[in-house]
């Protein structure tokens, strides 16, 4: 269940990414190539301010909207501090690209651009995890299951509580194994 979790969590943090590269991409190509022709470094600062306004709301309100918050401003700052170590993680790429090695072409640049938000963007997705918004405690994560067939007579949707996995509640609650209801050793079968 954890792991459908992590993987319904990163579909809705990649479809708010790819929005967030769309405004960055675009962003930085008609400043650092159109008449306005700023430096690559000024062209990809501005494209991700803009980006990350766009990505701060997709990712507050629907990727990690079931998670604790601490605050909106707090949120915010954290939010925007992070990101400011993911452009950092451009910064890194497209300035070794251009300054580095020399290579300046349109095409260098977008490879170099890309790289560097693709890196960003592991390091945003886990920080955004483990910093802004994270995981409830106390509280038992659910899911959403049916009482039978999903079509059959009296069938309905209800909340039910994610198990922790044996593993990780060892790991959580000092060696302890995790005891369930249902757990086929401590009920002897």
């Amino acid at each position: 269940m954890r792991f459908r979790h992590l993987i319904h969590e990163l579909a809705k943090f990649g479809i708010v990414g790819m929005v967030g590269f769309i405004v960055t991409d675009i962003g930085y190509n008609l400043l650092h190539y159109s008449s306005a022709r700023l430096g690559p470094l000024t062209s990809v600062t501005i494209a991700t301010v803009a980006a990350t306004c766009t990505t701060f709301i997709g990712n507050r309100y629907w990727t990690f909207r079931h998670r604790d918050g601490s605050g909106t401003g707090r949120e915010t700052l954290m939010f925007f501090g992070l990101n400011g170590v993911g452009l950092l993680i451009q910064y890194a790429s497209i300035g070794f690209t251009n300054y580095a090695l020399g290579l300046t072409d349109k095409l260098s640049n977008n490879i170099a651009l890309l790289l560097g938000i693709g890196l960003g963007t592991l390091f945003r997705f886990w920080s955004y995890r483990k910093w802004v918004w994270v995981a409830p405690s106390g509280v038992v994560p659910t899911v959403v299951a049916w009482t039978g067939p999903r079509h059959a007579a009296g069938a309905r949707r209800v909340s039910v509580p994610v198990r922790p996995d044996p593993v990780s509640a060892a790991a959580e609650g000092g060696g302890r194994r995790a005891m369930r209801r249902d757990d086929p050793v401590k009920n002897g079968y």
